[in-house]
């Protein structure tokens, strides 16, 4: 995580107040007082005197208050747990920090980061504190790495929600079983109407694949499946609006952004970064050209992918029976069944759905792995692919 690097604004200098210049008026000739006039004059100052004093003694505290902040005194009682967001400000913490009552005024955290060198290196997090702590004593335990509650989870790209969710419920603690019942409604959590939508009209998977975007997150304490969930997908939206997903695939394409997804979690299993752009147009060619074999996809990632969340396993390609890949009842059957399967086979990260966008053209029919390095290959015709499977084997790929 990022530190904070917390900064703050300058704080307001006191204007100095031009003199005026004793030589710039003549001097009045002062005029010799009666004695009366005298003692009047002297009584009044020891009444004006007496009454600022008296002033100044009867609101001390207000006054102290105007030039010290208020500041709790000592470690704080109870639990609570705050949030500090990545980007936010020494003001920002310390306002969070009043709402949630650990320290008594934001000045006083303010002034407590400004003497500690340390509290740039404030990290984005949740943090355990305890209610009405002195400013300096609130600081040093969020400094202290023991404060922090940490619910960190990686989701490497290309998971499926299966493996997402054993994931997710290892790290929470939270059961396998409530991450399946809150995903039963993605609307609920997030997925938007944009993707139910199919272009080639084909039945659309009603699940959640696809949409628990790969990254690292950081959990808050005591949220629910549901919750962790919501987390995810809004993090998927927020990627998606960044790189203008829906958008460019729809004007530029001419595809639906669901369909879009599915080339990209295909993509995000069959080949490295740098080769999923090409690997995304030999699936477009396919499908849309019109020029390959029943517009199928003819792609066996999709055939394992149903092995998978049939927890029958998957298979080298080598290794995969004619009846699993031509198997009727497998609605991810891309061998005999045209267009894009009915759903997303993985959750892509940002490099395939980056490359289901914006594809390169070409006319590529065929692709493959051509080294055990994952490097890929293609070829324009099946004679041409069936020459680079010679040199694939050779080089070891099975």
């Amino acid at each position: 995580m990022d530190e904070l690097d917390l900064a703050w604004e300058d704080e307001e200098r006191p204007r100095h107040r031009h003199r005026s210049n004793s030589n710039s008026a003549p001097a009045r000739k002062r005029k010799k007082g009666r004695g009366g006039k005298t003692f009047l004059a002297f009584f009044i100052s020891l009444l004006v005197v007496g009454g600022l004093a008296l002033g100044v003694w009867v609101g001390i505290d207000k006054v102290k208050n105007m030039f010290n902040a208020p500041d709790y005194n000592g470690g704080g009682t109870g639990e609570v747990t705050v949030e500090v967001v990545q980007g936010q400000l020494a003001a920002d913490i310390a306002n969070t920090l009043v709402e949630k009552d650990v320290v008594k005024s934001a000045k006083a955290f303010i002034e407590a980061a400004k003497n500690d060198e340390r509290s740039r290196k404030l990290q984005a997090g949740f943090y355990s504190l305890r209610k009405q702590m002195k400013a300096s004593a609130a600081l040093s335990l969020m400094l202290d790495p023991r404060s922090r509650v940490v619910n960190k989870v990686t989701l490497p790209e290309g998971l499926t929600w299966q493996d997402t969710f054993k994931k997710l419920s290892d790290v929470t603690k939270i059961p396998y079983a409530d991450f399946e019942n809150a995903a039963k409604d993605p609307k609920a959590l997030g997925v938007g109407d944009v993707w139910y939508t199919r272009q080639d009209k084909k039945e659309r998977d009603p699940g959640i694949e696809g949409f628990l975007f790969p990254a690292t997150y950081d959990l808050p304490p005591n949220v629910d499946a549901a919750g962790i969930l919501k987390i995810i997908i809004a993090r998927f939206n927020q990627e998606i609006e960044k790189i203008g997903f829906i958008d460019t695939v729809q004007s530029a394409l001419h595809i639906s952004p669901y369909e879009a997804l599915v080339a990209s979690s295909i993509a995000q299993v069959e080949g490295l970064d740098k080769d999923q752009a090409g690997i995304v147009r030999v699936l477009y060619n396919r499908v849309y050209s019109g020029k390959f074999p029943c517009n199928c996809l003819q792609v066996d990632s999709t055939v394992n992918y149903y092995l998978r969340i049939t927890n029958k396993g998957a298979k080298p390609s080598t290794e995969l029976l004619n009846s699993e890949i031509h198997n009727r009842n497998n609605p991810y059957n891309t061998h005999d069944f045209p267009g894009m399967p009915r759903g997303p086979i993985s959750n892509p990260g940002n490099s395939a759905l980056s490359a289901a966008m914006n594809p390169p053209k070409s006319d590529y029919y065929y692709f493959l792995a051509i080294n055990t390095q994952g490097d890929t290959a293609y070829a324009k015709t099946y004679s041409e692919f069936q020459q680079l499977w010679s040199q694939a084997q050779k080089n070891g790929v099975k």
